[in-house]
């Protein structure tokens, strides 16, 4: 399984205007944790977003990637935007 893939395809229910997954593995090679999974830094804009804290929006996130959070994925640092704010 291609975990790119798989956390675009998953966000894709959140119908985002925009969309960038950075892979940063490669910087936190030998890192404690970095062979449980990836690192990643997701740029996403959605209307889903809109009247969302920032806590909301990224638990909103996290539900949609469900068990892609447990294995698979090890760091994902989050910048959720609405359209407006983007």
């Amino acid at each position: 399984m291609n975990i790119e893939v798989e956390i675009r395809n998953r966000l894709e229910a959140l119908s985002p205007t925009s969309f960038n997954l950075e892979n940063e593995s490669a910087q936190h090679a030998g890192h404690a944790g970095a062979a449980g999974g990836g690192h990643y830094r997701l740029t996403i804009v959605s209307s889903c977003f809109e009247g969302l804290g920032a806590v909301a929006r990224h638990r909103l996130i996290y539900e949609s990637l469900g068990d892609l959070m447990k294995k698979g994925i090890h760091a994902l640092a989050i910048n959720a935007y609405t359209p407006e704010e983007f």
